[in-house]
């Protein structure tokens, strides 16, 4: 190109001026890092601002990951412990925040949030799913305080009932009686205590009297014990020899048989382990989880074909378990036995003999409490929570207690809020 040429294609494009359209068509302005936020808005709290969730939300040694040499027996059901919801939270005020500074469109345009929810009034339950097995519970041993020989045993899965043999000691059969309290001692005439009381209620509900059942073994308790004795082919000395009886709970089921017919008896020998007749739920714990295995406590166990059973806490001991390697420190669980209720726990339980299942566990509770979700829950600038209560056309951030934090809700407080009033829910 010549330079006239040049020259003049320049004067064209000075004549025709800038193009259409601001001077500057870059990016909008954005406020400065470190700036403070336009009034009213939420901002994101300081750990020294971010209240403690309340007691009963997060026990002590609820979060993090289990100590190393330990494996988590568990699957968390409900956002229970302080880190992780309230790590929830700010992920959620983090999104709230975004949307006040206008990247979230139309909604920014209006001033009102993205979402909306209501609060609830509802009950929380913060709750935990663990392993369980159903089966017959924990196996005790029976063992022989006489010297002898074992003349008779039963077979693996046998029933014995009050009054029946549970094995015999050169012929001599011991007898199964129900009561807590083990047999330690002969029982003769004049004698006293918890195990006269048991001897006296068994003598009873098998059929023989002439005797007032109470803790004092009197001439009476002596005649019966002589019939009872001639029934069971045993010399008919009046005195209960050590040896001569087992006390258990109730009836019970042969788990397994750990001696032979002929091996010789002496006194200490396990002879057998036995279990109660009725299908039970064990679970073992986390030591850590103590609060969860209350006696007395409801829970539910669900089956491995998803049928729901509820059950109740009926046992809940320590147990020191060694190092699996014996080397490492031993480990202290919870075992827990759940016995199982319902209309028909037999019915429901038919089709297995053992299983796995899964028992939820719920350590606490608030009933009649309001709630939303964990995601409307703003931090204030002047410190604290707070949800945004929407209006019509019209947002206001108040202030709010939370509670107890779980299944994705918590559970709020304070003035400016009731059930079914409407609150932000930032994306």
């Amino acid at each position: 190109m010549s330079a006239p040429e040049a020259d003049a294609r320049g004067e064209r494009a000075a004549a025709a001026g800038p193009p259409d359209g601001p001077p500057d068509a870059g990016a909008p302005d954005r406020p400065a890092a470190g700036a403070e936020p336009a009034p009213g808005t939420p901002a994101t709290p300081d750990a020294a601002d971010t209240p403690d969730p309340d007691p009963g939300s997060a026990p002590d040694g609820a979060a993090g990951a289990a100590p190393p040499g330990r494996t988590r027996r568990g699957r968390r059901v409900a956002l229970t412990t302080a880190a992780a919801l309230l790590g929830a939270a700010c992920v959620a005020l983090g999104a709230s925040i975004g949307a006040a500074r206008g990247e979230t469109g139309d909604a920014a345009a209006t001033g009102l949030p993205p979402e909306t929810a209501e609060v609830v009034r509802q009950t929380l339950a913060d709750t935990e799913e663990i392993d369980g097995e159903l089966g017959y519970g924990p196996a005790t041993a029976a063992v022989s305080r006489a010297s002898g020989t074992l003349t008779a045993l039963p077979g693996s899965g046998d029933t014995v009932a009050r009054g029946e043999t549970l094995f015999e000691v050169d012929a001599d059969p011991v007898t199964l009686m129900y009561g807590g309290e083990p047999a330690y001692r002969e029982m003769a005439p004049g004698m006293s205590g918890r195990d006269v009381e048991q001897l006296e209620d068994n003598l009873d509900a098998l059929g023989y009297g002439g005797f007032t059942v109470d803790d004092e073994y009197t001439s009476g308790t002596a005649a019966a014990v002589a019939e009872w004795q001639d029934d069971r082919g045993l010399a008919q000395t009046g005195v209960v020899g050590l040896g001569s009886v087992v006390f258990a709970p109730g009836s019970v089921r042969v788990d397994a048989v750990q001696a032979a017919e002929g091996a010789p008896a002496q006194p200490g020998t396990t002879v057998l382990e036995y279990t109660g007749t009725e299908k039970v739920v064990t679970s073992v714990l986390d030591a850590d989880d103590r609060r969860l295995a209350e006696e007395g406590a409801a829970v539910e166990v669900v089956l491995p074909d998803g049928t729901a059973v509820p059950g109740t806490i009926t046992e809940a001991a320590s147990v020191i378990q060694p190092a699996a390697d014996g080397q490492g420190q031993p480990e202290t669980t919870i075992e827990v036995v759940v016995e199982l209720g319902g209309d028909d726990p037999e019915a429901a339980t038919a089709d297995y003999d053992l299983a796995a299942v899964d028992v939820a566990f719920t350590a606490a509770t608030r009933e009649d409490v309001l709630t939303v979700p964990i995601a409307a829950l703003l931090a204030l600038p002047e410190g604290g929570f707070g949800v945004q209560v929407v209006d019509g056309s019209a947002v206001e951030n108040v202030a709010v207690d939370t509670g107890m934090f779980a299944d994705g809700r918590v559970e709020i407080s304070g003035g400016g809020v009731d059930e079914g009033t409407t609150v932000g829910m930032p994306q």
